[in-house]
C-alpha cells in the first residue's frame, strides 16, 4: 500500500493499494457514512438539438461519495463502494444520485472519516510496509492435495484435489503413478508461484511430501530453492493447512502473515475458556466489563462486527477498544475469511486475553 498523503487528524489520507492484501485491507477500514473520492466514468446524457433522446456517453471523472455499501470482489480483485454522490464537476451534474466506485489495484483513492479509529491507523500504515509476504503451501498425502496462497486476509485455494494411489502390494503401478500425480501437483505449484516467486511451505504426514520435494528437485530447479520448510501434519488437503495454522507449526515460517497471528490469539481464547481460567472474556458485556477494569491484554474483534453492525452498534464497540487500547492493551481485528474468524464468530464476534483473571 502506497501511502501518497496522510492527515489523520484533518480526517483523510490518500493511498494506492498495490496488491489484493491491499484491497482487503480498505474493505476493513472503509464504512459506512466514510467519504471516498476516487477516478471513476459516468454517463453523461447529451442534449445537443439532434442527439437522439436519452443518448448519453461515459467520461471520465474524480468525484467523491458518501459509502453506504462496501464489497470485497476476490474474483476480479476490486473493492465496490456503492453510495451517494457528494461531490462532482457541475457541468457531469449527478449530485445526491447513487455511484459505484471499482476501486482496482494500483488506482489512487482518498479516504475521509470523522475520527480515524488507531487499529485503523496501524493496519494502514502496516500495510504500507509491506511486513507480511504471501506463502504458497502444499499440504499433500497419497489420496488429495492442496495448493494455497497464505494472505494477510486468509487462506486463497488455488488447487485442490483428490486422486487414490494404487496401494503398496502393487509396488510398479504405485511408482508410475505416484510420479504421474506429483507431475499433477507440481504443474498446479508452477503455475501458483510463477507469478509471486514467493516462499514455498510443504505440508503432510507420513514420507509423500518428502518425497515431492525430492521430485521437485529433479524436475524444476527453480521451485525448489523457493521452498522454505518441509513440515509434518496429521492430515493433507486444505484440513492440513487449518490444522498446521492451529498447531504453529509454521510459526517461524509465517511469523510476519497476519492469518498466521489472528490464528494464534483466537486458539489461546479457546484454550483458556477449555481450561475454565478466568482469564479470558467474551461477548460484548463481559468483555466491556473488562475493559473498565483495565484487565485487556489483547482484544480480539471479528471484522463482521465494525463493517456489518448498526452505526450505535460500532460506536459502542470502538469506545471499548480506544478504552483497551487507552490502558495499554492491543487490539487485533480478526478475518472472517479463514477458520479462527469464523470461531470467533460463534464466540459473538469479540473477546479478549486478560492481564488478571476477573470475577
Amino acid at each position: 500500500m502506497r501511502i501518497l498523503e496522510k492527515h489523520f487528524k484533518k480526517g483523510f489520507v490518500k493511498v494506492v493499494p498495490e496488491s489484493l492484501d491491499d484491497l482487503w485491507h480498505l474493505y476493513n477500514i472503509i464504512y459506512s457514512g466514510d467519504q471516498v473520492y476516487a477516478r471513476t466514468t459516468r454517463e453523461v446524457k447529451i442534449q445537443e438539438e439532434y442527439a437522439r433522446p436519452q443518448e448519453g456517453r461515459r467520461v471520465t471523472v474524480v468525484l467523491g461519495l458518501k459509502a453506504e455499501k462496501i464489497y470485497w470482489d476476490k474474483s476480479l480483485n476490486r473493492l465496490r463502494i456503492h453510495g451517494t454522490i457528494l461531490d462532482i464537476p457541475e457541468d457531469i451534474g449527478g449530485r445526491g444520485s447513487h455511484h459505484t466506485l471499482n476501486i482496482a489495484v494500483d488506482q489512487a483513492l482518498t479516504i475521509v472519516k470523522p475520527q480515524w479509529q488507531k487499529h485503523q491507523v496501524d493496519r494502514l500504515e502496516k500495510a504500507s510496509r509491506g511486513e507480511a509476504p504471501i506463502v504458497t503451501v502444499v499440504a499433500i498425502d497419497d489420496e488429495q492435495y492442496c495448493i494455497a496462497n497464505l494472505r494477510q486476509y486468509g487462506i486463497e485455494v488455488k488447487v485442490e484435489k483428490t486422486q487414490k494411489l494404487p496401494g503398496k502390494l502393487e509396488p510398479e503401478k504405485r511408482e508410475e503413478a505416484k510420479k504421474a500425480y506429483f507431475k499433477s501437483v507440481l504443474n498446479g505449484l508452477q503455475e501458483t508461484w510463477k507469478s509471486l516467486h514467493n516462499p514455498i511451505v510443504v505440508l503432510g504426514p507420513g514420507f509423500m511430501k518428502n518425497d515431492f520435494v525430492k521430485y521437485v528437485r529433479e524436475k524444476a530447479e527453480d521451485v525448489a530453492n523457493a521452498i522454505v520448510d518441509v513440515k509434518g501434519v496429521n492430515s493433507a488437503g486444505e484440513a492440513g493447512i487449518q490444522e498446521a495454522l492451529r498447531s504453529g507449526v509454521l510459526a517461524k515460517t509465517l511469523k510476519d502473515i497476519r492469518v498466521a497471528d489472528e490464528t494464534k490469539f483466537v486458539e489461546e481464547v479457546l484454550l483458556r475458556l477449555g481450561m475454565n481460567t478466568t482469564d479470558v472474556a467474551y461477548g460484548r458485556d463481559a468483555v466491556a466489563k473488562a475493559a473498565g477494569y483495565g484487565a485487556v491484554e489483547r482484544l480480539l474483534v471479528a471484522d463482521t462486527m465494525l463493517r456489518d453492525s448498526s452505526d450505535q452498534d460500532r460506536l459502542t464497540l470502538e469506545a471499548v477498544m480506544r478504552e483497551v487500547e487507552t490502558k495499554g492493551g492491543q487490539v487485533t481485528v480478526i478475518s472472517t475469511e479463514h477458520e479462527a474468524g469464523t470461531k470467533l464468530q460463534s464466540l459473538g464476534g469479540i473477546a479478549a486475553l486478560l492481564r488478571f483473571p476477573i470475577g
